[in-house]
């Protein structure tokens, strides 16, 4: 525990953050080979400035935090957590210079909501920017689902004692391998390894809906980073409603479904540990409650009367059910059309969807099936231990990776998360309406930014009031690095400015 901060702990927390610069700054170069090879030599030029500022800012940031200090448990989470906000202020340059955003703030709302796999968008003329640029979009919200932190580990961090930190500040806790190196790695094996196969699949589709070989690459992979990254970002302004088939809706939604499983289920799958899939509670918590709120939602859907058979609920109300509760957040119907069409029933299964979210270190967003599912084992053992003789010892198990006891201290932390998520999102609901927005149309934006999905029922607009956008872009931050990092750097801030 750090009772004072020194000069050296800011410094472990510069080094630990430049090199997540450092690493981020590579990213530069697939738009800028993207540009290059369209002949976009405008955009390739933002990239080239983009990429020169990020290794300096890197390099910079190295040098003052060269340190021989020891590094604790607080540097690597306080560094995850500044890291987010360095790369979200240097992703933006692109943006703010392509000429789509009206300002930079915009530019950094878009660029946090592609590294946090949200979704929303304040991007003007989307159906006319450079190939590079939409490039840009996706490799961002790509690289978000698998953890900007993750892929510094991956390939610049070899210091185990802070390595674990920055792991977990970004929100994920579980372990591949003993090593959090090798789990890193392991992320993007898995990651690349699926990228190959969903823009071959996808690829395939845009040729069979008649696109050009070079467009249905394009769109494959834009479309497969998207979906699988549960980002809801898309190459054109209709986004799903774009490309009119149902094959399409189809391939996406098997990507975001498997997007938003643990990656340690993905390590499982592929060692063909079938028991795990069949017994593991996130999976039985996500699917009895993807299954609960899609006949809620369709219930109300068909009560209101809009959509009049069984393929049209599928593709547009299962769909986007789906696509609310992995927090992905593509939609292949209007923004409005939730407000004018859904009612209310739908809109609050909706809400609740993606509240709850997917699963934990994935790259979705939400509460997390396992945390709902670890509250759910708690009521199971209350009502047990109410049932039960007074002098009975009561242990409820659960499956996860392995047969588990529930224990109060896991217990604690998973209502912890739950109740900042739920906090948050009752803020973020009050901005809403501070905003001038009708409750429902604030509600249901609220949980979209809270649990990083992405749908929209219109408030997301470049026209918002600036205090709401930063407002959003804070919470897309918080809720994606699941709190615990932001507290961290609050707390370290603090205690920088209490006096000695």
């Amino acid at each position: 525990m750090i009772h004072r901060v020194r000069p050296d702990d800011w410094r472990l927390v510069f080094g630990y953050t430049g090199r997540v610069v450092i690493g981020f700054s590579a990213l530069y170069l697939l738009p800028l080979a993207t540009s290059l090879l369209a002949g976009e030599w405008s955009p390739a030029v933002d990239f080239l400035l983009g990429l020169g500022l990020a290794l300096l800012v890197g390099i910079a940031l190295l040098l003052v935090g060269a340190s021989t200090a020891r590094p604790a448990w607080i540097h690597g989470m306080v560094a995850a957590a500044v890291s987010w906000l360095v790369v979200m202020l240097l992703a933006a340059i692109p943006y703010i210079l392509s000429g789509h955003f009206l300002s930079y703030l915009d530019a950094c709302f878009d660029a946090m909501s592609g590294f946090t796999t949200t979704g929303l968008a304040l991007i003007q003329d989307l159906d006319h920017v450079s190939l590079g640029l939409n490039m840009w979009r996706h490799v961002l919200t790509f690289v978000g689902g698998q953890g900007v932190v993750v892929l510094a580990l991956a390939f610049l961090v070899n210091d185990p004692s802070g390595g674990y930190t920055l792991y977990v500040g970004e929100g994920k806790d579980e372990r591949l391998f003993p090593s959090d190196i090798h789990t890193a790695k392991a992320i993007w094996r898995i990651s690349m390894g699926y990228l190959l196969v969903g823009t071959a699949a996808l690829f395939a589709a845009g040729i069979a809906i008649g696109q050009s070989p070079a467009q249905a690459f394009l769109h494959g992979l834009w479309m497969f980073m998207s979906s699988w990254s549960t980002g809801g970002f898309a190459p054109m302004s209709q986004n799903m409603l774009y490309y009119h088939s149902a094959l399409y809706e189809t391939l996406t939604m098997v990507f975001f479904v498997l997007g938003s499983l643990n990656f340690a289920l993905h390590g499982a799958m592929w060692s063909g540990d079938r028991r795990e899939i069949r017994k593991n509670l996130e999976v039985s918590t996500l699917a009895a409650s993807l299954a609960v709120l899609v006949l809620v939602a369709c219930a109300g859907l068909m009560r209101a009367g809009v959509y009049p058979d069984a393929m049209a609920l599928f593709r547009k109300g299962f769909y986007l059910m789906v696509s609310g509760h992995t927090t992905t957040g593509l939609m292949n119907i209007y923004a409005r059309q939730f407000a004018l069409e859904w009612g209310d029933t739908a809109i609050l299964a909706m809400i609740v969807a993606m509240l709850i979210g997917g699963s934990a270190c994935s790259t979705a967003g939400g509460f997390k099936g396992l945390r709902v599912g670890l509250v759910a084992k708690a009521l199971v053992r209350e009502t047990r231990r109410i049932m039960a003789p007074s002098s009975a010892v009561i242990e409820q198990p659960y499956w996860y990776h392995g047969k588990k006891i529930l224990d109060d201290a896991v217990l604690r932390n998973a209502l912890m998360v739950i109740v900042l998520y739920t906090i948050t999102f009752a803020a973020t609901s009050l901005a809403g309406t501070a905003a001038g927005f009708p409750f429902l149309d604030a509600v249901f934006e609220a949980a979209s930014v809270t649990g990083n999905v992405g749908l929209s029922i219109g408030v997301t607009t470049a026209a918002m009031p600036a205090f709401l956008k930063l407002t959003d872009i804070a919470v897309m931050w918080m809720g994606r690095l699941e709190f615990m990092a932001v507290i961290a750097l609050v707390g370290f801030a603090a205690k920088s400015l209490r006096r000695k």
